[in-house]
């Protein structure tokens, strides 16, 4: 025995046979408390049950870490971060946005997803539709369109009026004693009435200039009311009724941006402005629009526009915590192995669509 100990020791010490150290760092089991949010597709609750892309990615990281993840729930975003800075807990998670001022106060990990900001609105207001047969009435029997239609019915009677008149007065008597001559048909103009001509060429010249003028006036509303109802960018939410959350970066944004709008707690009362008609655009986080619009959503609302002011989603810890490593670490060897896509597939799609 004493032999086959020495020669596994000598083996062992052989170079290059030594067991290579795991890529994983060393393991240290601990709790670790994690301030969470319900925001679908991020974090949702269910009973006792929590799942959710954020959710995901914090369970294969405290497999790698040897973390047990004890959460926290709470209702806001800012009771989220306050729970970090006052100590109850060791971090907040879910659609939490890396941004300058909030990384004065916290310790961002590196990003667990690339988006942004997006709009949604009712479908069908995203693109401009054509005029329809229901648009153009609605505009041709509008109060301002029946007042231009009895301006040129007015028009119309009071000149052939003033010419019937004219016709007659310039008619000469008849000779009792003369034979009948018949009179012209009530329809033609004598050929020697030099005012009945030029008034004819007046009118019809007024008529012309008036014809075209309301043609195109009747166009033009048609189709500004078609594109006013048009919302694809940032530039076409002013004079909206827009909704997003209170205290996050979309109101921020808005805020600066110069845009009017109504912040609500939560996102659910936005999307339920949507559904009521008393939002017409809902301004709000892409991978949170996205998921509501493949659920919930589908059918009644659609995104309008492209994704705007990019913006990185992380896990904030408090300032100093060696957490914050540790979990950079594992989060790096979910995405050499394979592990973090699998995840961004299950929720958004192909990587690609989230800016991986």
């Amino acid at each position: 025995m004493g032999v086959v100990a020495l020669l596994v020791a000598l083996i062992g010490a052989l170079p290059g046979v030594t067991p290579s150290a795991s890529s994983d760092p060393q393991v240290t089991p601990r709790v670790v408390t994690i301030a969470v949010h319900d925001t679908a597709p991020f974090v949702m609750t269910q009973g006792s049950v929590k799942s959710g892309f954020t959710i995901d990615i914090l369970d294969r990281i405290s497999k790698r870490t040897g973390w047990t993840i004890n959460y926290l729930d709470f209702g806001t975003v800012a009771d989220q971060l306050e729970a970090v800075t006052d100590g109850p807990a060791d971090a907040a998670a879910g659609g939490l946005s890396i941004t300058s001022e909030r990384s004065q106060d916290f310790d961002f990990s590196q990003p667990t997803l690339n988006a942004g900001l997006q709009i949604m609105v009712p479908a069908g207001l995203e693109k401009p539709s054509q005029p329809g047969l229901v648009d153009f009435l609605s505009l041709l029997f509008s109060k301002a369109t029946l007042v231009w239609l009895t301006v040129t019915v007015v028009g119309v009677i009071l000149p052939v009026a003033l010419i019937r008149q004219i016709q007659r007065r310039r008619a000469d008597p008849m000779p009792a004693q003369s034979p009948p001559v018949p009179s012209p048909p009530a329809h033609s103009w004598p050929a020697r009435s030099w005012p009945v001509r030029a008034l004819a060429v007046v009118w019809a010249s007024v008529g012309i200039v008036f014809v075209a003028y309301f043609t195109a006036t009747l166009a033009a509303n048609l189709t500004v009311a078609k594109f006013d109802a048009k919302i694809s960018s940032p530039a076409d939410l002013f004079g909206k009724r827009v909704c997003t959350v209170a205290g996050t970066t979309s109101a921020i944004y808005l805020a600066e941006l110069g845009v009017n709008f109504e912040a609500m707690p939560r996102i659910d009362d936005c999307y339920a402005g949507l559904q009521n008609d008393s939002v017409d655009a809902v301004v709000y986080d892409s991978p949170v629009l996205r998921y509501y619009l493949s659920q919930d959503g589908a059918g009644s609302v659609a995104i309008a526009g492209p994704i705007f002011e990019r913006e990185d989603y992380g896990i904030a810890f408090r300032n100093g915590s060696g957490l914050r490593k540790q979990f950079d670490e594992a989060l790096l060897r979910m995405q050499e192995d394979g592990d973090y896509d699998l995840i961004i597939r299950k929720w958004f799609g192909e990587p690609a669509d989230t800016g991986h």
